[in-house]
C-alpha cells in the first residue's frame, strides 16, 4: 500500500524466511535479525506486535522496546491468546495435539490477560483501547468479535 515497511525478529532463521518470502511475493520490506532494544528503531507510526508477547520472558521490557519505536503520534496494535480455560483447551492442547502448531509452541501461563497487558502498556508509557477478542467460527472463520475468550486484539498510543 505503499508504506515503508520493516521486520523484526531475534530470531535469524526467522528472518530468512520471512525474506524468500517477500522476495516470492515481490516486496521491498526492511528486515532486521536482533533483539528490538539493541537495533536503534524510532519515529515509526505503526508498530504491530501480533502473537509475539506470548513468547517473550521478559514483558515489560519488550513492551517498553516497542514503545521506544513508536512515533510520537504513532498507534500500536498489540494481539496475543487469552489466559483462560477455553484457549487452553483449543489454542494450546487440541492445536498441538492436532498437529496445527508444533508440540510446545505455547505455555499457557505466559498468556496475558487484557488486563494485565494493558497494565504492562501503562508501564511502557502507553494507553491502550479496550480489547476486542479474535474469535473463530465454521461459518465466519477468525473474526472479531466481544468474545475475548481466545485471543484478543488491543490498540495503544503514547501516553
Amino acid at each position: 500500500l505503499g508504506g515503508a515497511v520493516t521486520g523484526v525478529d531475534a530470531a535469524p532463521e526467522n528472518i530468512a524466511a520471512a525474506r524468500a518470502h517477500a522476495a516470492a511475493s515481490g516486496l521491498a520490506i526492511d528486515y532486521r535479525a536482533g533483539e528490538l532494544s539493541t537495533l536503534g528503531l524510532t519515529g515509526f507510526d505503526l508498530v504491530c506486535s501480533l502473537e509475539v508477547i506470548e513468547h517473550v520472558a521478559d514483558k515489560a521490557a519488550f513492551l517498553a522496546s516497542l514503545a521506544a519505536t513508536l512515533a510520537d503520534d504513532g498507534l500500536m496494535i498489540l494481539s496475543c491468546p487469552n489466559r483462560t480455560p477455553a484457549a487452553r483447551l483449543l489454542l494450546v492442547e487440541a492445536a498441538e495435539r492436532l498437529g496445527k502448531v508444533p508440540r510446545g509452541t505455547h505455555d499457557w501461563s505466559a498468556f496475558p490477560t487484557p488486563e494485565e497487558l494493558a497494565d504492562l502498556a501503562r508501564g511502557a508509557g502507553l494507553e491502550t483501547s479496550a480489547p476486542t477478542g479474535i474469535a473463530w467460527s465454521p461459518t465466519k472463520g477468525l473474526h472479531l468479535s466481544e468474545d475475548l475468550s481466545l485471543n484478543f486484539i488491543l490498540t495503544a498510543r503514547k501516553a
